[in-house]
């Protein structure tokens, strides 16, 4: 299995200069993959207390600023925009990319921002079949001449998509870490996956969960490519992994534990290790996720050495 190194970038306390020439950087320094997310407010949640920029209008410039990567945003929380609408973005974003773009789509976290906006954000059971049929009718809409569908929660009538996107197979992504629901609805209507500051054991566990909901539903399993967002604390001195560590503490709080056990808080040799270790466990695409402000000369070090280490050792 060939291995992909990409970056989730969180739009949030950074200029817009300084954000575009990230993307640029990264895109000439051999990125497979960069991605935004789909938030309001800043994450962690910190009550809106930092600059932060919207999703969507960043992507096109995203998509018009870099000629090589993938991209994308892992994940459009669905309650935000009307799934016919999010199928619209798409083709356009794919447009402006070249066909590079790929949709990610997931049931959301954030309430803080949700309540803050006047979105409604029910119970994870209902922002899942929200989720379901908002894959369906995006499906279709990427595909077919005509969409009319009739759910709980969203409705098209004789919906067209013009004009399709440039790539005719233009991937769907789901994010989640449910085994029960969110993986079915993955197998069943997803290109790809993705889990978020899991560790590696607990991404192989949820994998293995991803091919049993195949074979019990008839789909290949390698049909569905399969990636995991690492938060990015890379250190290169023990005072730098020291303040990396209390930076963690300090951010999420009674979280801390759970997003150590996803992030690349380690030094650059065990960042090598812990990719790969991704990577036996089924990912094939691993990307880091940067918050800023980040340590320029750990970033280096990760673009100029850890990546081609990694690249070296899967061959």
């Amino acid at each position: 299995m060939t291995i992909q190194l990409g970056f989730h970038i969180g739009q949030q306390n950074i200029a817009l200069s300084d954000l575009r020439a990230l993307w640029r950087r990264l895109d000439q320094n051999g990125a497979d993959w960069i991605s935004l997310w789909d938030h309001f407010y800043e994450a962690p949640p910190a009550g809106g207390t930092q600059d932060h920029f919207e999703a969507v209008s960043l992507l096109g410039a995203l998509a018009a600023d870099t000629q090589n990567a993938r991209i994308g945003c892992l994940v459009f929380y669905v309650g935000y925009r009307n799934p016919a609408l999010l199928a619209k973005v798409a083709s356009s974003i794919d447009h402006i990319a070249n066909g590079r773009f790929e949709l990610g789509l997931g049931a959301g976290w954030h309430a803080q921002e949700a309540a803050a906006y006047g979105f409604d954000f029910p119970s994870i059971g209902t922002r899942l079949d929200m989720l379901d049929e908002a894959a369906e009718i995006i499906s279709s809409l990427l595909t077919q001449p005509r969409t009319t569908f009739h759910g709980t929660h969203f409705s098209v009538e004789n919906a067209s998509n013009l004009p399709r996107p440039l790539n005719p197979k233009l991937p769907i992504w789901i994010g989640g870490l449910g085994p029960k629901k969110t993986l079915r609805i993955v197998a069943q209507r997803a290109s790809g996956w993705n889990a978020a500051y899991v560790s590696p054991e607990q991404f192989g566990q949820l994998n293995q969960t991803l091919n049993q909901w195949c074979e019990r539903l008839g789909r290949d399993p390698t049909e569905i490519e399969r990636s995991v967002n690492l938060s990015f604390h890379l250190g290169l001195t023990p005072a730098d992994l020291e303040a990396e560590h209390a930076r963690i503490d300090s951010d999420w709080g009674p979280q801390a534990a759970r997003i150590r056990a996803g992030s690349l808080v380690c030094t650059p040799s065990q960042a090598i290790d812990k990719i790969l270790a991704y990577h036996q466990q089924g990912a094939s695409l691993i990307n880091i996720a940067l918050r800023a402000p980040w340590r320029e000369d750990a970033l280096a070090c990760y673009l100029n050495e850890v990546m081609p280490a990694v690249r070296a050792a899967v061959g």
